[in-house]
């Protein structure tokens, strides 16, 4: 790692999961170097990417995430939105997953990140017992979910996810996993 950077975590939201929202690789990856970012890989072709950037990753004033976003859009057409996260906030919040006893299968396992968003303080969390047999906990920056009938049968509705920043972005702990052994690769 370079004198006065950090590595950083980018999470971007719902690309390549259709044909309407294709993205190839090297277009992402480009986008994050325009923004100033580099050493950037691009993992599981699901809008993952990890990278060394100058100075102070997501702070105040820092909008390399707008510009990958608007950049994103000029190369590939697709407009989605894109999470920052420095790596101390990332392995944070992964270190804080309440739910990892709740089961083995973690493409079951969901952690949705907010970003630099706080949690809102009146968030509206169903009843346990309306959405058994999932299981969700609410952290500092990010939504835990324990799915056993698979992601796609989610007892949470559209309005629960509506209380959320539009930015929000979730990644199954496999997923999560793989990001974070990057991240340890790097050193």
């Amino acid at each position: 790692m370079s004198t006065g950077s950090e590595f950083g975590v980018g999470l971007v939201r719902g690309i390549n999961v259709g044909p309407t929202t294709a993205v190839a690789m090297s277009d992402l990856a480009a986008s994050f170097e325009v923004a100033g970012f580099f050493g950037v890989r691009t993992m599981l072709r699901s809008g993952n990417v990890v990278f060394e950037a100058p100075g102070v990753v997501g702070g105040p004033g820092d909008d390399r995430a707008g510009v990958v976003e608007r950049e994103l859009a000029k190369r590939s057409g697709v407009s989605a939105r894109v999470l920052v996260v420095p790596e101390k906030e990332f392995r944070r919040i992964a270190a804080e997953n309440p739910l990892l006893d709740a089961g083995d299968d973690f493409s079951k396992q969901v952690v949705t990140f907010l970003g630099g968003e706080p949690m809102p303080k009146a968030l509206d969390v169903p009843a346990a017992e309306s959405i058994a047999p999932e299981v969700v906990a609410v952290g500092r920056q990010a939504i835990y979910q324990w799915c056993p009938l698979g992601v796609s049968k989610t007892r949470l509705t559209a309005s629960f996810w509506r209380q959320l920043s539009p930015a929000a972005t979730a990644r199954n702990w496999r997923t999560v996993l793989r990001i974070l052994e990057e991240l340890d690769a790097r050193g």
